[in-house]
């Protein structure tokens, strides 16, 4: 079987097309939200569990009455994977995936509207949506696979104002690569992004900090206009959102290519279990860490290595592979964070403090990948503590 994948492309609605799109984003979350506060009032009035055949007979019921008989002017199909979307989010939530499902704003929620194959035309590189009568002007920035036809079509706006397209379509070049005998280990960190057990060292863009005078500029801009939803703050906040987008997509592309390479390059790969949630919680080094992205480079990494017939093993975060001799395996007392190279009292060997981290942890993550122990898998909580807490982080300089 194919594997599915998503191509991303921007594209350039006219105004009408703009319209309708943003009449569908806000029918869109409208449902939703309808649909969420009557399964959560059911459950809390009547103890009653209300699945998506319900919530979709309730559309039907809502379109007949005055009040929101606006929600026929636009394509019936994307409220009803609104509900689905919404159905996806209890069956995380009983599942203990995720949270509880929220309700979409207006302001901050991601404007977006899927549109499965009875509401869309893809004809000879044009794409025309449901209740549209002319194709959207999509920039083709990479072709689709040859004769690739989507399943799925969704639409969507970002904050600054730029109109994406996603065709999720069968890719015949994603599958297994060639078996290869190579293994790497991956240490993150702050002012080297990455440095391989291999000893390649990835420098960090700090693609935020490149930008951070002229956001600091923007975001004062945007807290003196008055507050409302006035046009100059309309402008002021387009002007921040323009560029956080900037710095995004320059963090990603790097990312991509970087997490291509090693999945291409490697047959296995070890990264340590890092609690970036919880690293976040420190003040002064949340700025740097969330412009570092170690969770966005690790869903990366493990969703492409599904692709092509790697593997990822994530090693146990309390395992102290800062303080252990990758050479004989003397175990360090003390370690503080300003020591950058140290030398090992047993063997007497020179190691650089994450190179020979990321020697530990590819030692460890192919012990453990033998016998099932001492490593947690994908995003899973390890369920005990080994040699020491969690490595603090050093501040970057």
């Amino acid at each position: 079987m194919k594997a599915k994948r998503a191509f991303k492309y921007r594209f350039y609605p006219t105004d009408a097309q703009a319209a309708e799109l943003s009449r569908t984003f806000g029918c869109v979350r409208k449902v939703f939200n309808m649909a969420l506060a009557a399964r959560t009032e059911a459950w809390a009035l009547r103890r009653e569990r209300i699945n998506y055949n319900a919530t979709s007979a309730m559309l039907t019921a809502w379109k007949k009455t005055e009040e929101l008989a606006y929600l026929n002017e636009v394509s019936s199909v994307p409220l009803q994977q609104a509900l689905r979307h919404l159905q996806t989010a209890f069956t995380n939530f009983f599942s203990k995936r995720a949270k509880y499902p929220r309700f979409k704003s207006r302001k901050k929620s991601r404007k977006s509207a899927e549109y499965t194959t009875s509401a869309f035309r893809f004809r000879l590189g044009e794409l025309t949506l449901a209740k549209m009568a002319e194709p959207l002007e999509i920039v083709w920035s990479r072709p689709l696979p040859a004769g690739a036809q989507p399943s799925t079509v969704t639409v969507s706006q970002d904050a600054a104002g730029r109109w994406f397209v996603s065709l999720l379509v069968e890719d015949p070049d994603v599958g297994p690569l060639p078996g290869s005998e190579t293994a790497v280990g991956i240490d993150a960190g702050l002012d080297r992004l990455l440095t391989l057990s291999t000893g390649e060292q990835i420098t960090n863009p700090r693609h935020e900090r490149k930008d951070r005078t002229r956001l600091g500029k923007a975001q004062r801009e945007l807290s003196r206009k008055a507050k409302g939803d006035g046009a100059n703050r309309a402008k002021a906040r387009r002007k921040v959102a323009r560029i956080h987008a900037r710095i995004a997509d320059r963090r990603r592309d790097h990312l991509h290519k970087i997490t291509t390479r090693l999945v291409r390059d490697n047959q296995t790969i070890v990264i340590e279990d890092l609690s970036v949630r919880n690293l976040m919680k420190n003040s002064k080094l949340a700025r740097a860490i969330s412009d570092a992205a170690w969770s966005e480079f690790r869903s990366m990494l493990e969703y492409k290595a599904e692709w092509y017939g790697r593997e990822v093993i994530a090693v146990d975060r309390w395992f102290p592979s800062s303080k252990l001799c990758s050479k004989c395996g003397m175990l360090q007392d003390r370690m503080p964070l300003h020591v950058r190279t140290w030398t090992c009292g047993g063997c007497g060997t020179n190691h650089d403090r994450d190179e020979n981290a990321a020697k530990n942890l590819l030692a460890a993550g192919l012990a453990v990948s033998a016998c099932g122990a001492g490593v947690r898998p994908q995003r899973s909580t390890p369920g005990g503590r080994s040699a020491m807490k969690q490595e603090a982080l050093r501040r970057e300089l």
